[in-house]
């Protein structure tokens, strides 16, 4: 059998276009170079994965019907939808942010083409695309499914055919062990000890966050998102029960018992409106500063020189604080940041003490959560660990819910 050999990227000099020969004919991409030439370049090599497309060319020469969408106008007005359909409070969620990243290369590749052309085969040449693009399994797999996910609104605004999605739908995902997609490391439990090693180089802000996920599993947001307002603190056991949650949109009801050990993390926090963030970067800020001025405090002498270097860095302190001021409330990326600059100062003090000491390696908030669910799955079994973390089925009755509930409560009184 002939060896199929990869289509090259050449340059056609007496026109000055990019060319590639593909089943012994020449395609022409556009001018040498260009981002549109490398664009239908790129289609090729994906499409010459699947020898049923035929030999690719660029989608200007397909003549198709004019009055036909193509796949750029159908991902405009999607995202003209997906815009609103998923805000969470007016901005931009993540799933939108998501949504954009994995129609790029569906634009990219496809763009230029009339919706109703694309078939379950160019959807497996874009994923072809996206595997040599090193994505990992799971990764492709959320983007393929994005994108089926587009061509199914699509059918329901009657912009293409409902069999354009019918056949999607046939393409499945990557089954693990059976795809040369990259694979991409399990999240695993931060060890304790480790948390515990770290704590001492943290805000109180941070540290009371990061030990609030251990006790309960809250997701990094809930977490950030606590106010007093959503605290219910009647009782022996506190019920928080936050506003936003991963889950609000289907209607599921998320109630976070707190018990004794949180309530005394969360109690120097509760002096603020009722609906302030408990958790505030302008706060830890103001912490820091007093720890620096209580390290200035000394008794050897102070030589001109040193002076002269503390109003420069208090004058560079004054000018990024007035270009980027703190935020009333943390985001889950200044929140990781934080925990990262803690683990980078605890593993100095640790080499420093010991330069044959074993670093702290770096970990993540959400780990925080894989630790809860494996501390609670071992000591009260799975329905104690899913329960705690947040994790509901459909057809979950309201009876059993609350006792779950009741289960869980029980689970706080003995952090205590």
């Amino acid at each position: 059998m002939p060896r199929q050999s990869v289509p090259s990227y050449r340059l056609h000099k007496a026109s000055g276009q990019a060319r590639t020969i593909v089943n012994g004919k020449h395609v022409y991409l556009g001018k040498f170079n260009s981002e549109e030439s490398r664009k239908a370049y790129a289609r090729i090599l994906a499409e010459s994965t699947q020898p049923s497309l035929g030999s690719p060319t660029p989608s200007s020469s397909q003549g198709l019907s004019p009055q036909l969408l193509l796949i750029a106008e159908v991902i405009v007005k999607y995202l003209e939808f997906a815009e609103v359909n998923y805000a969470v409070d007016g901005k931009v969620g993540k799933e939108f942010v998501g949504m954009v990243d994995s129609l790029k290369p569906l634009n990219d590749l496809y763009g230029g083409d009339y919706a109703d052309q694309f078939g379950p085969l160019k959807l497996k040449a874009l994923r072809q695309h996206l595997i040599d693009c090193d994505l990992c399994r799971t990764e492709i797999n959320k983007r393929i499914g994005r994108i089926k996910r587009v061509f199914k609104w699509a059918v329901s605004e009657e912009l293409v055919p409902p069999s354009l999605f019918e056949g999607l739908r046939t393409v499945t995902g990557l089954q693990y062990g059976r795809t040369t997609a990259r694979e991409s490391e399990p999240v695993k439990p931060v060890a304790e000890a480790d948390v515990e090693a770290t704590l001492p180089f943290m805000s109180p802000q941070v540290a009371a966050m990061i030990q609030l996920q251990l006790l309960t599993g809250m997701r990094p947001s809930e977490v950030l998102s606590m106010t007093p307002s959503e605290i219910n603190r009647e009782g022996e056991v506190w019920l928080y029960e936050p506003s936003k949650h991963k889950n609000r949109w289907r209607g599921h009801q998320r109630v976070i018992p707190l018990g004794p050990k949180c309530q005394l993390l969360i109690q120097p926090f509760l002096n603020r409106d009722a609906n302030a963030n408990l958790f505030s970067p302008e706060e830890a800020e103001e912490w820091r500063n007093e720890q620096r001025a209580i390290n200035r405090n000394r008794n050897t002498k102070v030589y001109p020189c040193e002076l002269r270097t503390r109003e420069k860095r208090k004058a560079a302190a004054l000018k990024r604080k007035s270009k980027r001021p703190k935020g009333t409330s943390y985001a889950t990326d200044s929140y990781r940041r934080a925990i990262e600059y803690a683990i980078k100062k605890a593993n100095q003090a640790r080499l420093t003490a010991d330069p044959k000491a074993k670093p702290i390696p770096n970990w993540f908030p959400y780990q925080l959560r894989h630790t809860y669910a494996t501390k609670t799955r071992k000591l009260h079994g799975v329905e104690a660990a899913q329960l705690g973390l947040g994790h509901k089925r459909t057809n979950i009755v309201d009876t059993y819910a609350e006792k779950n509930l009741e289960l869980i409560v029980e689970i706080a009184k003995q952090n205590a």
